[in-house]
Protein backbone atom coordinates (compact mmCIF):
# COMPACT_ATOMS: atom_id res chain seq x y z
CA UNK A 1 0.00 0.00 0.00
CA UNK A 2 1.55 3.28 -1.05
CA UNK A 3 0.79 5.50 2.02
CA UNK A 4 1.54 8.93 0.40
CA UNK A 5 -1.49 7.88 -1.84
CA UNK A 6 -3.64 7.75 1.06
CA UNK A 7 -2.43 11.18 2.12
CA UNK A 8 -3.61 13.34 -0.24
CA UNK A 9 -7.06 14.17 0.37
CA UNK A 10 -8.01 14.22 -3.24
CA UNK A 11 -7.06 10.53 -3.25
CA UNK A 12 -11.27 9.46 -2.34
CA UNK A 13 -13.48 11.88 -2.52
CA UNK A 14 -16.83 13.14 -4.46
CA UNK A 15 -18.92 15.99 -4.33
CA UNK A 16 -19.51 15.99 -0.85
CA UNK A 17 -17.03 14.12 1.83
CA UNK A 18 -13.48 13.19 1.06
CA UNK A 19 -11.55 10.44 2.93
CA UNK A 20 -7.84 10.46 4.19
CA UNK A 21 -5.83 8.79 6.88
CA UNK A 22 -6.85 8.83 10.44
CA UNK A 23 -4.15 11.03 11.93
CA UNK A 24 -3.39 11.34 15.85
CA UNK A 25 -4.37 15.06 15.36
CA UNK A 26 -8.02 13.28 14.87
CA UNK A 27 -7.86 12.29 18.46
CA UNK A 28 -9.58 15.00 19.85
CA UNK A 29 -12.38 15.64 22.09
CA UNK A 30 -15.07 15.15 19.59
CA UNK A 31 -13.62 11.89 18.64
CA UNK A 32 -13.45 10.81 22.13
CA UNK A 33 -17.07 12.17 22.68
CA UNK A 34 -18.44 9.56 19.64
CA UNK A 35 -16.78 6.51 20.96
CA UNK A 36 -18.62 7.42 24.60
CA UNK A 37 -21.97 8.79 23.27
CA UNK A 38 -24.57 5.79 23.66
CA UNK A 39 -26.40 6.94 20.89
CA UNK A 40 -23.34 7.00 18.76
CA UNK A 41 -21.24 3.44 20.04
CA UNK A 42 -24.60 1.76 20.21
CA UNK A 43 -24.07 -0.56 17.35
CA UNK A 44 -20.07 -0.58 18.05
CA UNK A 45 -18.52 -3.27 19.92
CA UNK A 46 -16.11 -0.50 21.52
CA UNK A 47 -19.18 0.72 23.70
CA UNK A 48 -18.51 -1.95 26.15
CA UNK A 49 -15.55 -0.31 26.97
CA UNK A 50 -14.98 3.64 28.32
CA UNK A 51 -12.35 5.14 25.57
CA UNK A 52 -10.21 7.48 26.51
CA UNK A 53 -8.01 9.61 24.33
CA UNK A 54 -4.53 7.39 24.87
CA UNK A 55 -6.65 4.06 24.01
CA UNK A 56 -7.67 5.88 21.20
CA UNK A 57 -4.27 6.89 19.70
CA UNK A 58 -3.44 3.68 20.38
CA UNK A 59 -5.81 2.16 17.95
CA UNK A 60 -5.17 4.56 15.60
CA UNK A 61 -1.41 4.40 15.12
CA UNK A 62 -1.92 0.45 15.19
CA UNK A 63 -3.74 1.27 11.91
CA UNK A 64 -0.97 3.69 10.72
CA UNK A 65 0.34 1.92 7.87
CA UNK A 66 -0.82 -1.25 8.25
CA UNK A 67 -1.94 -2.65 4.81
CA UNK A 68 -4.43 -5.22 5.93
CA UNK A 69 -6.43 -2.46 7.92
CA UNK A 70 -7.18 0.95 6.19
CA UNK A 71 -8.35 2.98 8.58
CA UNK A 72 -9.78 6.38 6.91
CA UNK A 73 -11.38 9.30 8.38
CA UNK A 74 -14.45 10.71 6.74
CA UNK A 75 -14.48 14.28 6.02
CA UNK A 76 -17.21 17.00 5.04
CA UNK A 77 -15.71 18.61 2.24
CA UNK A 78 -17.26 22.05 2.62
CA UNK A 79 -16.11 22.41 6.46
CA UNK A 80 -12.96 20.49 6.13
CA UNK A 81 -14.42 18.13 9.12
CA UNK A 82 -13.74 14.86 10.02
CA UNK A 83 -17.26 13.17 11.01
CA UNK A 84 -16.33 10.02 11.04
CA UNK A 85 -13.74 6.87 10.24
CA UNK A 86 -14.42 4.04 8.02
CA UNK A 87 -12.33 0.98 8.19
CA UNK A 88 -11.67 -1.57 4.95
CA UNK A 89 -9.79 -4.75 6.91
CA UNK A 90 -9.02 -7.06 7.68
CA UNK A 91 -7.95 -7.86 4.22
CA UNK A 92 -6.89 -11.56 3.13
CA UNK A 93 -4.61 -10.78 0.15
CA UNK A 94 -4.72 -14.77 -0.88
CA UNK A 95 -8.35 -14.62 -1.13
CA UNK A 96 -8.55 -11.08 -2.30
CA UNK A 97 -11.69 -10.24 0.31
CA UNK A 98 -12.26 -7.31 3.13
CA UNK A 99 -14.49 -6.10 5.57
CA UNK A 100 -16.21 -2.46 6.10
CA UNK A 101 -17.21 -0.70 9.09
CA UNK A 102 -18.03 2.36 9.64
CA UNK A 103 -18.75 5.21 12.34
CA UNK A 104 -20.71 8.69 11.28
CA UNK A 105 -19.79 10.10 14.90
CA UNK A 106 -21.11 13.48 14.25
CA UNK A 107 -24.47 13.34 14.49
CA UNK A 108 -25.44 15.96 12.92
CA UNK A 109 -24.99 14.56 9.64
CA UNK A 110 -27.02 11.49 10.27
CA UNK A 111 -29.73 11.10 7.67
CA UNK A 112 -27.96 12.48 5.05
CA UNK A 113 -26.22 9.94 3.15
CA UNK A 114 -22.75 10.16 4.22
CA UNK A 115 -22.01 6.18 5.24
CA UNK A 116 -23.73 5.58 1.36
CA UNK A 117 -21.32 7.88 -0.25
CA UNK A 118 -18.28 6.69 1.95
CA UNK A 119 -19.11 2.95 1.04
CA UNK A 120 -19.56 3.76 -2.28
CA UNK A 121 -15.93 5.85 -2.33
CA UNK A 122 -14.38 2.57 -0.34
CA UNK A 123 -15.87 0.31 -2.36
CA UNK A 124 -14.69 1.55 -5.63
CA UNK A 125 -10.76 1.62 -4.13
CA UNK A 126 -11.27 -1.88 -3.21
CA UNK A 127 -11.98 -3.10 -6.66
CA UNK A 128 -10.85 -0.66 -8.75
CA UNK A 129 -7.15 -0.07 -6.82
CA UNK A 130 -6.57 -2.96 -4.19
CA UNK A 131 -8.62 -5.40 -6.81
CA UNK A 132 -10.43 -7.15 -3.87
CA UNK A 133 -12.36 -9.34 -5.26
CA UNK A 134 -15.40 -9.55 -2.26
CA UNK A 135 -15.98 -7.40 0.45
CA UNK A 136 -18.22 -7.70 3.34
CA UNK A 137 -20.07 -6.29 6.11
CA UNK A 138 -22.05 -7.29 9.36
CA UNK A 139 -24.47 -4.71 11.19
CA UNK A 140 -26.90 -5.75 13.95
CA UNK A 141 -30.34 -6.45 12.72
CA UNK A 142 -32.08 -2.90 14.10
CA UNK A 143 -29.01 -0.53 12.46
CA UNK A 144 -31.51 -0.73 9.47
CA UNK A 145 -29.44 2.75 8.61
CA UNK A 146 -26.25 1.11 8.35
CA UNK A 147 -28.38 -2.11 5.95
CA UNK A 148 -29.79 0.24 4.16
CA UNK A 149 -26.24 2.27 3.62
CA UNK A 150 -24.66 -0.78 2.13
CA UNK A 151 -27.64 -1.49 -0.07
CA UNK A 152 -27.80 1.31 -1.45
CA UNK A 153 -24.22 0.73 -2.54
CA UNK A 154 -25.40 -3.16 -4.08
CA UNK A 155 -24.47 -5.05 -1.37
CA UNK A 156 -26.84 -7.75 -0.93
CA UNK A 157 -27.92 -9.44 2.59
CA UNK A 158 -26.35 -12.72 2.47
CA UNK A 159 -27.49 -14.31 5.41
CA UNK A 160 -28.06 -13.92 9.39
CA UNK A 161 -26.56 -14.98 12.21
CA UNK A 162 -29.50 -15.65 14.76
CA UNK A 163 -28.85 -14.19 18.36
CA UNK A 164 -25.21 -13.04 17.32
CA UNK A 165 -24.84 -10.03 20.29
CA UNK A 166 -26.65 -9.43 23.24
CA UNK A 167 -28.30 -5.91 23.59
CA UNK A 168 -30.09 -5.68 26.99
CA UNK A 169 -29.84 -9.41 27.24
CA UNK A 170 -32.07 -10.24 24.32
CA UNK A 171 -30.32 -11.65 21.18
CA UNK A 172 -30.41 -9.72 18.25
CA UNK A 173 -29.22 -10.99 14.99
CA UNK A 174 -26.22 -9.81 12.83
CA UNK A 175 -27.00 -9.37 9.32
CA UNK A 176 -24.03 -10.53 6.66
CA UNK A 177 -23.96 -8.59 3.71
CA UNK A 178 -21.27 -8.60 0.56
CA UNK A 179 -20.63 -7.49 -2.89
CA UNK A 180 -18.14 -8.81 -5.44
CA UNK A 181 -16.23 -6.87 -8.01
CA UNK A 182 -18.23 -8.07 -10.95
CA UNK A 183 -21.61 -7.01 -8.91
CA UNK A 184 -20.59 -3.59 -7.96
CA UNK A 185 -19.04 -3.13 -11.96
CA UNK A 186 -22.55 -4.42 -13.01
CA UNK A 187 -24.83 -2.27 -10.93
Amino acid sequence: MNKSLLDDKSFLENDNIYLRNVSLDDVNDSYYQWLNDPQVNQFLETRFVVQSKTKIAEFVTSKDGNSDEILLAICDKKHDLHIGNIKLGPINWYHRRAEISLLIGNKSYWGKGIATQAIELISQFAFQTLNLNKIMAGAYKNNTGSIKAFQKCGYKIEGEVEDYVLVNNLGVALVKLGITAKQFSQR
